[in-house]
């Protein structure tokens, strides 16, 4: 870690990993921080002293003075939700646009995506996928089908205009179908045109920033947003989002080469949580799952949905270090299991059809899978004042080493709190 110069941090469950926190502490030794895909469906909790900062789009370095954080062409914008974000920041003492850039290649989330996101999933009913309704999956859709709107778009604004009436025209007629409102073209359009002034001044080539930053032997992180199991390609589909979560959309979620990546850093809860419908095959049943849920505040900080909990899944774990080619672990939220007097780890999964030590591609087996666990001697003593591991409880020690032995992949960095000198570097 202390050489390497662009790394990535990629969350290895199902999301709310505690990637921003991770970045945080990373950030003080970087010049830039992007985000590479995602939305303002992305949630990064940060404490620093006292204070919380929840940030959905603005990645978490703008918490270190001097960093340059920008939003990558992977990202879709909603620049409503953006300027608030800057807005909120600024008025808590933080200087924002001087160190704020955007990609102009970067698509936007407008009024119409969400509209249709929330049409579509009321109409899924029990089938529903639990998207977080902020417009992501239309907003990726329109990239995808070469219709959509790119930031720099908004430099000539007839053209602007024409683009952005074209995409509410053509969402009206599935809203029609869906039996929802419909939108007025030109009243959306004035109001993306009406932040026009305020956005072109942050336009940028992401690319071309990182490469010179990396040029003159500065870090640079890469910052994703969800988890690599909610990976349109790679994830448990169709319960995913709508872009490349994993460490390969980074390159081009930025645009560098992926050659130029030196570290993958995977994010991962000492236990399992996610958000929303999908497989989770060590979910916990009440009431012990209910009071995990509890200890860990494992609640959506983008739409404070409970998140359901599980039991640290090693299966999972070794996936997302094959698909996201990981480099160390950073094991976050590890104090939450303090009071628990042992700990389960999945090893693998049990199927009519046999037994499992890898992840199923097939959606179908997953559904049915049942975990294989190893049980551990807990702690049952409070670990948040210490600050090394060495000074963590030997069956501490022992399950941290347990998670290493069955994921293959070297642990770098554990949280026993929330907050910065928390986060314990090994």
């Amino acid at each position: 870690m202390r050489d390497a110069r662009c790394v990535v941090v990629v969350g290895s469950q199902w999301g709310d990993e505690g990637k921003g926190k991770i970045v945080d502490v990373l950030a003080a030794e970087a010049g830039i921080i992007a985000r590479y895909q995602g939305g303002a469906n992305a949630g990064h909790t940060v404490h620093v002293g006292g204070d919380e900062f929840i940030l959905h789009q603005i990645p978490s370095g703008i918490l270190h003075g001097g960093t340059r954080c920008l939003l990558g062409n992977g990202v879709v914008l909603d620049l409503e939700h953006l300027f608030a974000e800057m807005d909120q920041l600024r008025a808590r003492g933080y200087e924002v646009e001087p160190r704020l850039g955007v990609s102009g290649r970067a698509h936007l989330l407008l009024e119409c995506h969400k509209r249709l996101d929330a049409a579509i999933e009321t109409r899924r009913g029990a089938a529903k996928i639990g998207t977080t309704g902020k417009g992501i999956g239309p907003a990726y859709e329109d990239k995808i089908a070469r219709v959509g709107v790119r930031a720099a778009d908004l430099i000539d604004a007839g053209r602007a205009r024409q683009l952005i009436e074209g995409a509410v025209t053509r969402s009206n007629e599935r809203l029609r179908a869906a039996g929802a409102s419909e939108l007025d073209p030109a009243r959306v359009t004035d109001d993306v045109l009406a932040q026009r002034d305020r956005l072109l001044p942050l336009l940028t080539d992401t690319g071309r920033e990182i490469t010179s930053e990396l040029a003159a032997g500065r870090r640079v992180l890469l910052e994703g947003a969800q988890g690599a199991l909610l990976d349109v390609d790679h994830g448990t589909y169709p319960y995913v989002t709508s872009s490349t979560t994993t460490a390969a959309g980074a390159a081009t979620g930025v645009g560098i080469g992926p050659t130029v990546i030196d570290s993958v850093i995977g994010v991962v809860k000492a236990y399992t949580t996610r958000v929303g419908s999908g497989p989770l095959p060590t979910e916990i049943e009440p009431p012990l799952g209910d009071h995990l849920r509890e200890l860990g505040g494992e609640y959506g900080a983008t739409t404070g949905r409970p998140r359901r909990c599980g039991w640290f899944d090693a299966v999972v774990v070794r996936y997302s270090a094959q698909v996201n080619g990981l480099t160390g672990l950073a094991i976050t939220k590890l104090d939450v299991l303090d009071s628990f007097p042992e700990v389960k780890v999945c090893v693998g999964y049990e199927t009519d059809d046999g037994a499992w030590d890898h992840f199923p591609y097939d959606f179908a087996l997953l559904e049915k899978a049942r975990p294989v666990y190893e049980t551990m001697p807990g702690w049952s003593t409070d670990i948040t004042a210490v600050r090394s591991v060495g000074q963590l409880p030997a069956a501490a020690r022992a399950y941290l080493n347990r998670l290493e032995e069955l994921t293959g992949v070297p642990i770098t960095f554990v949280s026993v709190g929330t907050r910065r000198d928390q986060i314990i570097e090994v």
